[in-house]
């Protein structure tokens, strides 16, 4: 989609016919969930187990949070709140670039602030209504968005699952692990927001031929306000499935259309990543492989977290490689770097892209996020090594 495109030309009447409305885009596909299912169909046959055994092996409260989140997200969007926000920002925003900034920028502070799927949810949806009411790069802007979550939940300990994980093993204190991870964050911010100068023009923000004010519906964004408050306390005290016994009821009784509007497909995603990346993770040959790999230290076993979180993702391969890596800050690193890439690489890309519903969005995605890694990979090694 052009970045200045005039709203009088045929292509321009174009695009805004495929922006109608969020409600309107496309899902994205499913191409990532049969795959991951037909890779779970060739474990079982290769390795069957119990059909309890594969419950077990998905980490419910991944699943559970990530649902919740969902339907509260729908619930703000449907209450017409984001549109009435887009509307706004763009009244106030002269230049596109200002914009991605803006946007790019704020998920990089979230993310260190509120993790980085909580951030994802609160402003990918915005993105999404700011390109039906303008001429935007959605996928771009998605994408960047991405990639910023991942770089700026990994300064602190509550950014992401990994660092949680990993400033428990380290013992530091918060500012301690801060200061820790500062130097890599500091390599990745700066090659986002150079990619964000790069990527995206300096060009006045062209507007869709106007619509009608969006009609914001209080009660329902009040609900949708209370039931976020609510589930996050829920999960903090691990009442999973009365938070989310809240949120359906709630919903149910409100406005039921708010549930036909979650995103089903992203949670089986999410489920069938848990069952097949931790099956690969038990291969004896990854066993083996770990067990003679010289990765305990170094440079090596900060490339030995990148190259895993590629193909088993940032949480898992942190998990996976604690045993054998002894360079914690190595292994933080790494799994922070890890998480540009392949779109494996960490949880937030997926949520990102389905939040987004872009039809053509992997193939964006890995033509950004795999250069990026490349440049923030070999940026952090030279850090490590001088």
């Amino acid at each position: 989609m052009s970045d200045s495109a005039s709203q009088t030309a045929p292509h321009a009447a174009s695009a805004a016919q495929s922006n109608a409305s969020p409600q309107d885009a496309p899902e994205g596909g499913n191409g990532l969930l049969w795959l991951l299912l037909a890779v779970a169909v060739v474990l079982a046959v290769l390795r069957p187990r119990a059909p309890m055994d594969y419950l077990r092996l998905v980490d419910w409260q991944t699943v559970g949070a990530l649902a919740g989140l969902l339907a509260i997200t729908q619930g703000v969007e449907k209450s017409g709140m984001l549109q009435s926000t887009a509307q706004r920002l763009l009244g106030r925003m002269t230049d596109l670039r200002g914009l991605a900034l803006l946007l790019t920028g704020g998920a990089a502070l979230l993310s260190a602030l509120v993790t980085n799927d909580v951030s994802l949810f609160l402003l990918v949806p915005l993105t999404r209504v700011l390109a039906t009411q303008a001429h935007l790069p959605l996928a771009r802007l998605v994408v960047l968005q991405a990639l910023a979550v991942n770089a700026g939940s990994a300064l602190t300990p509550i950014g992401n699952p990994q660092n949680l994980y990993l400033w428990h093993r380290t013992g530091d204190s918060f500012l301690g692990f801060m200061g820790m991870m500062a130097p890599t964050v500091a390599i990745m911010l700066f090659w986002l927001f150079v990619a964000v100068w790069v990527l995206v023009p300096r060009t006045a923000i062209a507007l869709k031929p106007a619509t009608e004010t969006a009609q914001v519906q209080p009660r329902l964004l009040a609900l949708a306000g209370v039931l976020f408050v609510a589930f996050v306390v829920a999960l903090e005290r691990h009442w999973l499935l009365a938070g989310l016994g809240l949120v359906a009821v709630a919903f149910l009784a409100v406005s039921p259309r708010v549930l036909r509007g979650v995103d089903w497909a992203l949670l089986a995603i999410i489920a069938l990543m848990f069952v097949d990346l931790r099956q690969l993770a038990e291969l004896p040959a990854v066993a083996a492989l770990l067990h003679h790999a010289p990765i305990a230290e170094g440079w090596r076993a900060y490339l030995a977290a990148i190259v895993a979180s590629q193909f088993i993702s940032n949480v898992p391969a942190t998990i996976l490689l604690d045993g054998t890596v002894r360079d914690l800050p190595a292994l933080a690193a790494g799994v922070s770097v890890g998480g540009f890439g392949c779109v494996l690489g960490s949880l937030a890309n997926l949520i990102a892209l389905r939040l987004a519903r872009l039809p053509n969005g992997l193939r964006e995605f890995h033509r950004l996020s795999i250069p990026f890694l490349v440049v923030c990979g070999l940026s952090a090694l030279l850090l490590r090594l001088g």
